[in-house]
């Protein structure tokens, strides 16, 4: 089995094969859940699991904390670090329903805005008319507008 197919997020690895992984203390790990920092999954015993990238995180902490960056800086990074993945792992989604769209309805549509502003649906391929109208505005004279 290759890393590819691994669940990045599978919570496999017990404390002291994660620590091991991690290059740290199993102590290390456990401060680190309680504070909030890298927090594993657990069994139903209340057993700590970490997955691949639990292990991940700590090595990066352990990089971190090793330049000198303070562990609330290094658990904003992550939490920033883990909306980024979420949010890549919603476009990936978005993208596949997009694709799916397209493939489902072949000749889709094509939207413009109208010359009142309004949503204009066009066939694909077809042209938009161009307007090319001009309105001049002329302000009343003052005493023209009390005739």
């Amino acid at each position: 089995m290759t890393d590819e197919q691994l669940d990045e997020d599978a919570p496999i690895f017990a404390i002291a094969a994660a620590a091991e992984l991690a290059s740290m203390h199993a102590q290390t790990l456990r401060q680190y859940d309680r504070i909030g920092l890298v927090v594993p999954g657990r069994t139903r015993g209340g057993s700590r699991r970490y997955s691949l990238r639990h292990i991940r995180q700590l090595r990066e902490v352990a990089q971190m904390s090793a330049e000198g960056i303070s562990l609330p800086a290094i658990t904003r990074i992550l939490e920033l670090e883990n909306e980024v993945s979420a949010l890549r792992r919603q476009v990936r989604g978005l993208e596949q329903q997009l694709r799916a769209e397209v493939q489902q309805r072949p000749g889709a549509r094509v939207f413009a805005a109208g010359a009142t502003g309004a949503v204009v649906t066009l066939r694909q391929g077809a042209r938009v008319r161009r307007a090319t109208e001009v309105v001049l505005y002329r302000r009343p004279a003052p005493d023209s507008a009390a005739d």
